[in-house]
């Protein structure tokens, strides 16, 4: 598939998949594996930031390969990674790649990478870094 049409499967899954909260879409863009992971990981996420939204910066393909760097937008009204719900709004860099084949998302989900630190500095829940702004 051309790197646009790839582009075009990966963006259904922020769009169609997270945004719009849609898991049958997974059987459509993934194969079987990843639709299986994507599908039990999401209803822990969205228990925790059951507002969750991912806005699309940019996207990038190049052969096989689709970069996403996007933001995360949420609140944290459930437990997440052992921290108990703060109501803290959290806003998050992340940048993930997919690799597609025959027009099916089939690696990602250890390609990726958010702040984690900083969305434990946005929870409250660790201090936040000293950072400067040269």
């Amino acid at each position: 598939m051309s790197p646009e049409a790839n582009k075009a499967i990966v963006r259904r899954l922020w769009e169609d998949v997270w945004n719009r909260r849609n898991a049958d879409v997974c059987d459509e863009i993934f194969d079987a594996a990843y639709a299986a992971h994507e599908k039990r990981f999401m209803p822990r996420m969205l228990a925790a930031f059951p507002d969750l939204r991912f806005e699309v910066e940019d996207m990038i393909a190049e052969g096989d390969k689709v970069v996403t760097r996007y933001a995360l937008i949420a609140t944290h009204r459930g437990e997440f990674m052992g921290i108990p719900a703060t109501g803290k709004p959290v806003h998050l860099a992340a940048i993930w790649i997919h690799r597609l084949e025959n027009g099916r998302i089939v690696e990602g989900q250890r390609w990726g990478a958010w702040d984690r630190l900083a969305l434990l500095e946005q929870l409250g829940v660790y201090p936040p870094a000293n950072r400067r702004s040269d």
